[in-house]
Protein backbone atom coordinates (compact mmCIF):
# COMPACT_ATOMS: atom_id res chain seq x y z
CA UNK A 1 0.00 0.00 0.00
CA UNK A 2 1.42 3.37 -1.01
CA UNK A 3 0.61 7.06 -1.45
CA UNK A 4 -0.34 7.60 -5.10
CA UNK A 5 0.33 11.29 -5.75
CA UNK A 6 1.50 14.55 -4.26
CA UNK A 7 4.22 15.38 -1.74
CA UNK A 8 4.51 11.82 -0.40
CA UNK A 9 4.08 10.03 -3.73
CA UNK A 10 5.30 6.40 -3.67
CA UNK A 11 5.77 6.40 0.12
CA UNK A 12 4.78 3.06 1.63
CA UNK A 13 2.09 2.80 4.32
CA UNK A 14 1.69 0.16 7.01
CA UNK A 15 -1.55 -1.79 7.04
CA UNK A 16 -2.92 -3.08 10.34
CA UNK A 17 -2.44 -6.76 11.07
CA UNK A 18 -5.46 -9.03 11.21
CA UNK A 19 -8.84 -9.10 9.53
CA UNK A 20 -10.51 -6.23 11.43
CA UNK A 21 -9.80 -3.72 8.67
CA UNK A 22 -9.77 -3.92 4.87
CA UNK A 23 -7.36 -1.39 3.33
CA UNK A 24 -8.59 0.35 0.20
CA UNK A 25 -6.72 -1.07 -2.79
CA UNK A 26 -4.34 1.30 -4.59
CA UNK A 27 -6.43 1.04 -7.77
CA UNK A 28 -9.64 1.94 -5.92
CA UNK A 29 -7.94 4.85 -4.14
CA UNK A 30 -6.52 6.08 -7.45
CA UNK A 31 -10.01 6.02 -9.02
CA UNK A 32 -11.52 7.79 -6.00
CA UNK A 33 -8.96 10.60 -6.04
CA UNK A 34 -9.26 11.01 -9.79
CA UNK A 35 -13.04 11.43 -9.36
CA UNK A 36 -12.49 13.96 -6.56
CA UNK A 37 -9.75 15.90 -8.42
CA UNK A 38 -12.02 16.38 -11.43
CA UNK A 39 -14.63 17.99 -9.17
CA UNK A 40 -12.48 19.82 -6.62
CA UNK A 41 -9.70 20.94 -8.94
CA UNK A 42 -7.30 21.14 -6.01
CA UNK A 43 -7.05 19.68 -2.53
CA UNK A 44 -5.19 22.77 -1.31
CA UNK A 45 -6.19 23.90 2.18
CA UNK A 46 -9.11 21.46 2.52
CA UNK A 47 -10.37 20.27 5.89
CA UNK A 48 -10.71 16.49 5.58
CA UNK A 49 -12.26 13.80 7.78
CA UNK A 50 -11.28 10.13 7.28
CA UNK A 51 -13.91 7.93 8.98
CA UNK A 52 -13.36 4.21 9.56
CA UNK A 53 -9.78 5.32 8.86
CA UNK A 54 -7.90 2.05 9.26
CA UNK A 55 -4.31 2.75 8.15
CA UNK A 56 -5.25 6.32 7.22
CA UNK A 57 -4.48 5.81 3.53
CA UNK A 58 -7.40 7.94 2.31
CA UNK A 59 -6.76 10.92 4.58
CA UNK A 60 -3.00 10.74 4.08
CA UNK A 61 -3.53 10.71 0.31
CA UNK A 62 -5.60 13.92 0.63
CA UNK A 63 -2.86 15.52 2.78
CA UNK A 64 -0.20 14.48 0.27
CA UNK A 65 -2.21 16.30 -2.40
CA UNK A 66 -2.35 19.53 -0.38
CA UNK A 67 -5.17 19.28 2.17
CA UNK A 68 -4.51 21.41 5.25
CA UNK A 69 -5.71 19.05 7.97
CA UNK A 70 -7.27 15.63 8.44
CA UNK A 71 -9.18 14.20 11.37
CA UNK A 72 -8.86 10.39 11.41
CA UNK A 73 -11.54 8.41 13.27
CA UNK A 74 -10.86 4.75 14.03
CA UNK A 75 -11.78 2.40 16.88
CA UNK A 76 -9.68 -0.73 16.20
CA UNK A 77 -6.50 -0.72 18.35
CA UNK A 78 -4.27 -2.41 15.72
CA UNK A 79 -5.48 0.02 13.05
CA UNK A 80 -4.81 2.99 15.33
CA UNK A 81 -1.23 1.78 15.88
CA UNK A 82 -0.69 1.52 12.10
CA UNK A 83 -2.35 4.89 11.54
CA UNK A 84 -0.14 6.63 14.11
CA UNK A 85 2.96 4.91 12.65
CA UNK A 86 2.02 6.09 9.14
CA UNK A 87 1.48 9.66 10.33
CA UNK A 88 4.84 9.59 12.13
CA UNK A 89 6.72 8.12 9.15
CA UNK A 90 5.42 10.96 6.97
CA UNK A 91 6.14 13.52 9.73
CA UNK A 92 2.55 14.72 9.34
CA UNK A 93 1.64 15.07 13.03
CA UNK A 94 0.96 18.83 12.71
CA UNK A 95 -1.63 18.19 9.98
CA UNK A 96 -3.38 15.29 11.69
CA UNK A 97 -5.73 14.60 14.58
CA UNK A 98 -6.66 11.06 15.59
CA UNK A 99 -9.90 10.26 17.36
CA UNK A 100 -9.68 6.77 18.86
CA UNK A 101 -13.29 5.72 19.01
CA UNK A 102 -16.44 4.99 17.09
CA UNK A 103 -17.66 7.28 14.34
CA UNK A 104 -20.99 7.22 16.17
CA UNK A 105 -19.40 8.86 19.24
CA UNK A 106 -18.58 12.08 17.37
CA UNK A 107 -20.39 15.12 18.71
CA UNK A 108 -21.58 18.24 16.89
CA UNK A 109 -19.10 19.85 14.49
CA UNK A 110 -17.88 23.40 15.01
CA UNK A 111 -18.28 23.88 11.25
CA UNK A 112 -18.77 21.69 8.18
CA UNK A 113 -15.72 20.06 6.62
CA UNK A 114 -14.71 20.25 2.96
CA UNK A 115 -14.25 16.53 2.33
CA UNK A 116 -15.45 13.47 4.24
CA UNK A 117 -14.01 10.08 3.32
CA UNK A 118 -15.67 6.86 4.52
CA UNK A 119 -14.58 3.27 4.06
CA UNK A 120 -16.79 1.31 6.49
CA UNK A 121 -16.89 -2.50 6.66
CA UNK A 122 -18.59 -3.86 3.54
CA UNK A 123 -22.17 -5.03 3.99
CA UNK A 124 -22.59 -3.32 7.36
CA UNK A 125 -24.68 -0.29 6.38
CA UNK A 126 -22.45 1.67 8.79
CA UNK A 127 -21.60 4.33 6.19
CA UNK A 128 -25.22 5.38 5.66
CA UNK A 129 -25.91 5.40 9.41
CA UNK A 130 -22.79 7.51 10.08
CA UNK A 131 -23.58 9.96 7.27
CA UNK A 132 -27.16 10.44 8.47
CA UNK A 133 -25.79 11.30 11.93
CA UNK A 134 -23.05 13.60 10.57
CA UNK A 135 -25.58 15.56 8.51
CA UNK A 136 -27.68 16.13 11.64
CA UNK A 137 -24.61 17.18 13.67
CA UNK A 138 -23.36 19.76 11.14
CA UNK A 139 -20.29 17.92 9.81
CA UNK A 140 -21.67 18.11 6.26
CA UNK A 141 -22.60 21.46 4.73
CA UNK A 142 -23.70 22.62 1.27
CA UNK A 143 -20.11 22.72 -0.03
CA UNK A 144 -18.97 19.39 1.49
CA UNK A 145 -17.99 16.51 -0.75
CA UNK A 146 -18.56 13.03 0.67
CA UNK A 147 -16.81 9.94 -0.72
CA UNK A 148 -18.21 6.58 0.40
CA UNK A 149 -16.66 3.22 -0.45
CA UNK A 150 -18.96 0.22 -0.17
CA UNK A 151 -19.20 -3.26 -1.65
CA UNK A 152 -20.18 -3.09 -5.33
CA UNK A 153 -23.70 -4.40 -4.57
CA UNK A 154 -24.44 -1.84 -1.79
CA UNK A 155 -26.39 1.37 -2.25
CA UNK A 156 -25.37 4.61 -0.51
CA UNK A 157 -28.95 5.64 0.48
CA UNK A 158 -28.82 8.72 2.73
CA UNK A 159 -31.94 10.89 2.49
CA UNK A 160 -30.19 14.20 3.13
CA UNK A 161 -27.53 13.54 0.47
CA UNK A 162 -27.74 13.08 -3.27
CA UNK A 163 -25.47 10.96 -5.42
CA UNK A 164 -23.24 13.06 -7.67
CA UNK A 165 -21.31 10.16 -9.17
CA UNK A 166 -20.77 6.43 -8.77
CA UNK A 167 -18.15 4.06 -10.08
CA UNK A 168 -17.50 0.37 -9.56
CA UNK A 169 -13.89 -0.74 -9.18
CA UNK A 170 -13.47 -4.48 -8.70
CA UNK A 171 -15.37 -5.48 -5.54
CA UNK A 172 -15.87 -1.82 -4.51
CA UNK A 173 -18.37 0.90 -5.32
CA UNK A 174 -17.26 4.51 -4.91
CA UNK A 175 -20.08 6.99 -4.42
CA UNK A 176 -19.61 10.77 -4.32
CA UNK A 177 -22.39 12.58 -2.48
CA UNK A 178 -23.41 16.18 -1.77
CA UNK A 179 -26.02 17.78 0.45
CA UNK A 180 -29.42 17.92 -1.25
CA UNK A 181 -30.29 21.35 -2.56
CA UNK A 182 -34.03 20.68 -2.22
CA UNK A 183 -35.58 20.72 1.27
Amino acid sequence: MRIIAGEWRRRQLRAPAGEATRPTADRTRETLFSMLASRLGSFADLSVVDLFAGSGALGLEALSRGAAHCLFVEQDAAAIRSLRANIASLRAQAQCSVSAGSVMSLGPAKEPHDLILLDPPYGSGAGAVALDRLVRLGWIGPATWVALETASNEEAGVKALEVESERRVGPARITLLRARSDP
